[in-house]
């Protein structure tokens, strides 16, 4: 029986188990592994890699519906993408073998109408797996470049967003067949309540499993995504910072004279004979000038001069 409260960090995980049995497999996709005695969540946790906050954010979630949790900065998308791939391991490589399993030693496959039910499973089986491989193909690769800094930009969860729907509509119509038209005697009947009893609690796993899906994990690779865009942004500005040359440095005193001058209206010619150079020489630095600070126009030259403390502003002619 579910116990609808909130678990925290120092409660027992023995007590979140009693009180909700079902939780078992969770945590097993979390890789965390019995025999954790009267140890709080937080300890458990700590003791064998997983993220405290984003197994109590997917634990409380699954229980309860609750969501509202208060910063998803903290969410580990390492943990969260370890729980995922384990979920899927589980539901195709045991679940739905075992469900197949359970559905043969209910029906009586010379039966034309159990042969159909046989049928519709498998095809549903199918539907799902596709659907898991997909993301273990697309999805989880992506994250893990995502978390390594290095997403691929041709790729972002919302384009799975857009497409992640539940594929269970065959389980739905696979219960519904069975419960309104296939007889059966005692024993099978017994069989098939057991069953569909393990259909349910498997229906419920795969919904609380794509809610998670949607809930959390989608939000938090968002959250990474915009972390990983700003991270990118202020890249390029720290790398055009560093790229920007230091100018007062790198011109020389004489060139400083050269833009002086030209700031002030002075020809190449004028510039040669208030300098005492020729005017190659001056053809020479105002080249140089241009290659070190990327400004060609006298107008850029004038802004640069008047913000560098070289001409005073009152003086330069606007």
């Amino acid at each position: 029986m579910k116990n609808q409260k909130m678990y925290e960090a120092d409660d027992k995980m023995i007590s979140i188990i009693r009180d909700n049995y079902n939780i078992l497999q969770s945590l097993g996709s979390f890789g965390i592994n019995l025999g954790f005695g009267d140890k709080t969540v937080r300890e458990v946790c700590n003791e064998q890699n997983v993220d405290t906050y984003t197994f109590l954010a997917v634990v409380n979630f699954t229980i309860n519906g609750y969501k509202e949790y208060d910063n998803a900065d903290r969410l580990s998308l390492p943990t969260l993408l370890h729980y995922l791939k384990a979920s899927h391991a589980y539901y195709i490589d045991f679940q739905l073998p075992f469900i197949r399993k359970e559905l043969v030693e209910a029906l009586d496959e010379t039966d034309n109408l159990a042969r159909r039910i046989l049928k519709l499973y498998d095809d549903y089986a199918h539907s799902i797996t596709n659907h898991m491989k997909y993301e273990e193909k697309m999805v989880f690769p992506y994250v893990q470049a995502l978390i390594d800094g290095n997403a691929n930009t041709n790729f972002d969860i919302e384009t799975f967003s857009k497409h992640h729907v539940q594929v269970d509509m065959k389980l739905k119509e696979l219960k519904s067949i069975i419960i309104k038209y296939l007889p059966s005697d005692g024993l099978h009947n017994n069989q098939l309540s057991a069953t569909l009893y393990d259909i349910y609690n498997n229906e419920e796993w795969l919904t609380h499993h794509s809610e998670v899906e949607e809930e959390i994990f989608i939000p938090a690779v968002r959250n990474a995504e915009r972390k990983l865009k700003q991270n990118d942004v202020s890249a390029k500005i720290s790398s055009m910072i560093n790229q920007t040359p230091n100018n007062d440095e790198q011109l020389s005193d004489r060139e400083k004279d050269v833009i002086i001058a030209l700031v002030q209206g002075m020809s190449n010619k004028e510039i040669a004979d208030h300098l005492f150079i020729s005017v190659n020489t001056v053809i020479t630095h105002r080249r140089n000038i241009a290659r070190k600070l990327q400004i060609h126009s006298p107008a850029g030259l004038t802004i640069y001069a008047i913000v560098n403390d070289l001409v005073d502003i009152s003086t330069v002619k606007l």
